[in-house]
Formats: structure tokens, C-alpha cells, sequence
């Protein structure tokens, strides 16, 4: 099996983005799974292209994208990815869409394929707080999401794929009093114990639990 991760480039004011920092710290395999790790522009339709092109080259069986939610508290895989960019600051390259739909022969919304539920239980279980989202946003983490579920439904039916948000590291809450944050280790920690989850439900689907919401 093959799994490929990805992992945004820092933006806004941040110099640096925990999601690829998280990324390339993950071990090369786990639980028998390859793991391919990319780093992702933070820019609405490039990180597509680079996603896409990733996918043409390795073949994965998983995509699983990673992206930074600041002010969250713990990892949370996400649920469903909507049709709609709406930055609220511009993307990488200068641009911020308004209620713009990303593709208009797209489903209006996606819902993931990933054991979401089981993949919130096992990071729990490292230890690292987690809940599942019902919500990815609009800005470039929801967009990748989305885009990636469209490639899948357009282009390459064989894969499953999904989200995951991060927090941010406690180096960039030295000036957000009161924000949450999380040590870099333990979310490493918790990433790989939901891409453990992937593997160990691949073919059996999701569990049957209350393993929280985030709105």
C-alpha cells in the first residue's frame, strides 16, 4: 500500500507552516504502508496541479493532505470538503477568491472516504487530543480537499482520500495570547497514529462511534 501525505508551505504572516514541518518528520512507512511525502504550495489551483501530478506519478491507494487550522486544539480529520473558495487573506501567489466555485461539473460537496472516526480514536489514543470536523473551511485546506475528492471523482476512481488540520506550534502562539498549540513531536505522534488507522480499516470502513465534532 501506498499512501502519499502532503504538507502546505508557510503563509500569511507565518515563517513557518507545522503541517509540512509535521509531514517530513513522519516515517517512511508505517504499518506496512509506503509513505510519500510532498510539500504543497499554499496557492488555490497550483497546489492542485502539484497534487494531481504527484498522483499521475505515484499511484497511490490514499491521499491524505495535511493543512494548519490555528486556533484549534487538537488534530482533527475532516469530513466533508465544499465547492467554494473565499480567502479570507490572499493565497501564496497574491490571489483571494470571493464565493468563487471551484469546478462547476463538481458535486457541491465531497464527504471523505478515510476512517475519520477511527483515525480521531487512535490519535486519542497516542495520546494527542483530536475530535472529527464537519467543517474544512474555505480557504486553501478546504480548496485542496475538494479538489483532490473532484480529481478522484473525474479521474482517478481508484483512490480514497481525505484531510486532516493541525494546530499551530507553540513558537507561532508567542504573540496569539491565548491560542492553542502543540509541540511539533506530538504532532508527528498523532499523525502517525491516524495514518496507522488508515491502513488497519482499509477495506472495512469506519467505526461506529461518538468520537466528537468540531462545526
Amino acid at each position: 500500500m501506498k499512501i502519499l501525505v502532503t504538507g502546505f508551505d508557510p503563509f500569511g504572516t507565518d515563517k513557518i507552516n507545522p503541517a509540512i514541518e509535521a509531514v517530513k518528520r513522519l516515517p517512511d512507512e508505517i504499518h506496512g504502508a509506503q509513505i510519500v511525502k510532498l510539500e504543497i504550495p499554499t496557492k488555490f489551483n497550483i497546489s492542485a496541479d502539484v497534487v494531481k501530478a504527484a498522483i499521475e506519478k505515484e499511484q497511490p491507494d490514499y491521499v491524505l493532505d495535511v493543512g494548519q487550522a490555528g486556533g484549534r486544539f487538537g488534530l482533527t480529520p475532516e469530513r466533508v470538503a465544499i465547492n467554494l473558495d473565499d480567502g479570507r487573506i490572499a493565497d501564496n501567489a497574491g490571489y483571494q477568491p470571493f464565493n468563487h466555485t471551484i469546478h462547476e461539473d463538481g458535486d457541491t460537496a465531497y464527504f471523505t472516504q478515510l476512517p475519520i472516526k477511527a483515525m480521531a480514536k487512535a490519535i486519542r489514543e497516542a495520546g494527542v487530543p483530536s475530535a472529527v470536523s464537519n467543517t474544512a473551511g474555505t480557504y486553501v485546506c478546504n480548496h485542496i480537499m475538494y479538489q483532490v475528492q473532484y480529481m478522484r471523482d473525474k479521474f482517478f476512481p481508484g483512490i480514497k482520500a481525505g484531510f486532516i488540520h493541525i494546530p499551530f506550534l507553540p513558537e507561532q502562539v508567542v504573540a496569539r495570547p491565548e491560542t492553542p498549540s502543540m509541540a511539533l513531536e506530538d504532532m508527528v505522534r498523532g499523525l502517525t497514529a491516524a495514518i496507522g488507522a488508515i491502513v488497519d480499516r482499509d477495506g472495512k470502513g469506519d467505526i461506529e462511534t461518538v468520537e466528537g465534532t468540531i462545526a
